[in-house]
């Protein structure tokens, strides 16, 4: 059976922004979906991200499918880059995915956001697990650095990215509670 598994943002809970409107829209189409609450939301460390969302996953295989939300989709691209797997993720989608951020509110959240910004992804182990990986920036991103984080999902991992006009970084709060377009990449293949 074909499975989704979407994790939601730093600060970020199952129950908020676009998460349960998607899992209902994927499950109507066969998928079991999983959104798990992610330990510490509010102070994410990679170890623990990582080592829940393997928990989590379980068995990998070639019919989960990944969503991604923010930090969501760096702790997808630590977790996949540690997994032993020998097969092809069929399809990932990130939302406000970054390598680079700006404008964070002070030293504290610089603190927690240094570690993902710092340590490096080995992208070559991650490209030969992947089948197509899509990812939507939007226009107006708070934390800035588009066009940087662009190119690397572009050069790094061989992405379509999808620039989308003024969703801030897809929250509730950006007036963002429903993505058809990610519903549509992972219907369509596209």
């Amino acid at each position: 059976m074909k499975r989704a598994i979407i994790v939601h943002r730093w600060d970020g809970n199952p129950k908020g922004d676009w998460y349960p409107w998607l899992k209902k829209e994927l499950e109507k189409i066969g998928f079991k979906v999983i959104v798990p609450s992610m330990p510490d939301s509010s102070e994410p460390q990679i170890e623990e991200w990582v080592s829940h969302l393997k928990k989590v996953v379980g068995k990998l295989d070639e019919e989960t499918y990944f969503i991604g939300h923010s930090i969501g989709c760096q702790t997808i691209l630590r977790y996949i880059e540690k997994e032993n797997f020998e097969g092809k993720i069929p399809r990932i989608v990130f939302v406000a995915g970054w390598f680079t951020l700006g404008n964070l509110e002070d030293e504290e959240v610089k603190e927690i956001a240094d570690p993902w910004i710092n340590r490096t992804i080995d992208f070559n182990k991650i490209k030969q697990k992947i089948g197509k990986i899509t990812v939507l920036l939007s226009s107006n991103e708070p934390y800035g650095y588009v066009k940087e984080n662009q190119r690397t999902f572009e050069e790094k991992l061989g992405a379509k990215v999808i620039i989308e006009k003024d969703k801030g970084h897809f929250t509730a709060e950006d007036g963002v509670i429903e993505i058809p377009e990610v519903l549509n990449i992972i219907k369509k293949r596209i």
